[in-house]
C-alpha cells in the first residue's frame, strides 16, 4: 500500500506536515470539489463499499479550478457548473462518462439533459452527470429589510444599503445579478453595451458591499452577525439560516427575475484512481436515495427525476423546485458564453472587486 498523494507531496517539502500521514490504497479518488460537498450524506453508496470517503481538494470558483487544472493539478473528478462544463471539455480536461456504468443514468431530469453544450457534445458523447440545481438569488433579513424595499434588484444599488450588502466571489453570480438588472434574462447574447451597463450596475453595488462572500458559510455567518442585511445568494445559505432561526427569507419575487444554474460532476482526463472506485463514486451521489437530504437540508434539487418523485411533494413545492422546465422559463439561466465574454467578465469584475 503507497502513501496518499498529500502524503506523498508533504514528504517531499522542505518541511514536515503539521499532521501524521495517513496510509491509504493508492486507487482513491481524489474529488475537486466546493467546500461542504465533501458531506459524506452525499455519497453513502460508496462509504458503505468502501468503509470511507474518497479524498477531496477545494476551489473557490470554476475559474480557479480550470486555472489550476491547467497547470497540471491532477485530480479525478470534479463538480463544475453548466456554465464551465463544455469550456472544461473543450480546453482538454475531461474524459468522456460511460454511461452504461451510470446506475441512475436513465433517470436523470430530461430537462436538465437536453441543455445545449452542458451533459454532451457535438460528438455525441456525454461529459457530465448532473447533480444539484438550484438559483441564486434576494435573501435578506426580515427584521431590517422590507418585501417592498428589494422589489427591484436595483436595490443592491441602492445607498440606503450602503455597508448592507453582500454578493459572492463569483463572476458567474455576479453577472447574472446585473444582466437581470439591466433587463437581459439570455446572457449568451450580451451585446457590447449591455457589457458596459452591467459593469456599470456592478460597480454601484460594489459601493453598498461589505463583503464578497467566498461560500455558504462566510455569508451565514454575515447574516447571521449582522453585518449583512441583504444578499445574493444561494439556496444553501438560506438553508442554514432557517435551519438556525434567523429571520431570513429568500425571495424570487423580484420584478427583474432571478437566477437558475445547474452542476454536475466530470471525470477529469489523467486521473490515476481506480476507475471502479471512480464509478462507485459517480453513482453514489446519483442515487436517489439522497435525493431528500440534498432538498432538505441543502435547499437544492437532485439530478435524479426518480428520488426527486419519491419526496414528499409539498416539501418540493415549498422549496420553488418542483418543475425545473417551468422553473429555468422564468430565470437568467446560467448557460455557457463565449470563451472570449467570459474573460471580459473575469477581466472587469476584479477591477470592479478592486474600487476601479
Amino acid at each position: 500500500m503507497k502513501l496518499s498523494r498529500i502524503c506523498a507531496i508533504a514528504s517531499a517539502a522542505v518541511f514536515s506536515p503539521p499532521f501524521p500521514c495517513i496510509a491509504f490504497a493508492d486507487d482513491t479518488p481524489m474529488v475537486f470539489d466546493w467546500s461542504g460537498y465533501e458531506d459524506p450524506q452525499f455519497f453513502p453508496g460508496y462509504v458503505a463499499k468502501h468503509g470511507g470517503s474518497p479524498n477531496f481538494s477545494f476551489f473557490g470558483d470554476e475559474d480557479e479550478a480550470f486555472e489550476k487544472l491547467r497547470a497540471g493539478f491532477k485530480a479525478d473528478v470534479a463538480h463544475p457548473c453548466s456554465q464551465s462544463v463544455a469550456k472544461w471539455r473543450d480546453a482538454g480536461l475531461l474524459e468522456p462518462l460511460d454511461t452504461a456504468r451510470l446506475t441512475s443514468w436513465k433517470d436523470t431530469l430530461p430537462g436538465i439533459t437536453a441543455m445545449k453544450n452542458f451533459t454532451t457534445g457535438e460528438d455525441g458523447k456525454v461529459w457530465a452527470l448532473p447533480f444539484e440545481w438550484g438559483n441564486t438569488s434576494v435573501i435578506y433579513r426580515t427584521d431590517k429589510v422590507s418585501a417592498a424595499e428589494i422589489a427591484s434588484l436595483k436595490a443592491f444599488a441602492d445607498p440606503k444599503f450602503q455597508g448592507r450588502v453582500s454578493i459572492g466571489d463569483n463572476v458567474d453570480d455576479a453577472y447574472a445579478l446585473a444582466s437581470l438588472a439591466i433587463g437581459l434574462k439570455d446572457w449568451t447574447k450580451m451585446t457590447d453595451q449591455q457589457f458596459a451597463d452591467a459593469s456599470a450596475f456592478l460597480r454601484e453595488v460594489h459601493k453598498n458591499v461589505v463583503v464578497y462572500w467566498a461560500d455558504n458559510t462566510e455569508l451565514a455567518q454575515a447574516m447571521t452577525s449582522g453585518g449583512v442585511d441583504l444578499a445574493w445568494g444561494w439556496a444553501e445559505t438560506y438553508a442554514t439560516l432557517k435551519t438556525d432561526g434567523q429571520p431570513v427569507v429568500m425571495d424570487t419575487s423580484a420584478k427583474e427575475g432571478f437566477s437558475t444554474w445547474v452542476c454536475a460532476y466530470v471525470r477529469l482526463k489523467g486521473g490515476a484512481a481506480s476507475q471502479d472506485k471512480v464509478y462507485d463514486y459517480l453513482n453514489a451521489v446519483s442515487s436517489p436515495d439522497i435525493s431528500q437530504y440534498l432538498l432538505t437540508d441543502w435547499g437544492y434539487g437532485h439530478g435524479n427525476g426518480a428520488g426527486m418523485a419519491k419526496i414528499d411533494p409539498k416539501l418540493v413545492e415549498a422549496s420553488g423546485l418542483a418543475d425545473i422546465s417551468k422553473y429555468v422559463d422564468n430565470t437568467l439561466f446560467q448557460q455557457p458564453v463565449p470563451p472570449e465574454l467570459k474573460a471580459k467578465w473575469i477581466a472587469e469584475f476584479e477591477k470592479i472587486k478592486a474600487g476601479f
